[in-house]
């Protein structure tokens, strides 16, 4: 297990054609060695189990936690206890490798594909 950086930009949709490099998130997370989220490893490292959301320049950048629901799914959540939570579908059965798809639940309700960017070691963590 190890934590890694990991970016999702914004696939292809009817707004965005093209996608988009300005909207996405950058999350911190324990990945296995075929690169799937290791739930032992996130229960060690939950505090570092960080996330950034980004929306281009319409939105206030977000930051929270990469967090486990009460249904037993991830997500994302920017304020504890809130009903904020973005539902990632089928988070742990994906591969976090460059070029890999992820959907999001956003705040809005709607499903959006992201598409992994990059997955790296992340900068020194303050533990």
């Amino acid at each position: 297990m190890a934590l890694k950086l990991i970016r999702l930009e914004l696939a292809r949709t009817k707004e965005f054609p093209d996608g988009s490099h300005k909207h996405g998130y950058e999350f911190t997370a324990p990945l296995d060695a075929e690169g799937h989220l290791d739930e032992t490893g996130w229960k060690e490292y939950r505090q570092a189990c960080t996330v950034l959301r980004f929306w281009g320049d319409r939105e206030e950048d977000e930051h929270g936690q990469l967090v486990r629901t009460r249904g037993g799914r991830w997500a994302f959540s920017y304020e504890p206890g809130a009903e904020d939570d973005e539902p990632i579908f089928r988070f742990g059965d994906h591969r976090f490798r460059t070029g890999e798809y992820v959907t999001i639940t956003e705040h809005d309700g709607i499903a959006r594909p992201f598409r992994v960017m990059w997955v790296k070691d992340p900068p020194e963590l303050h533990r």
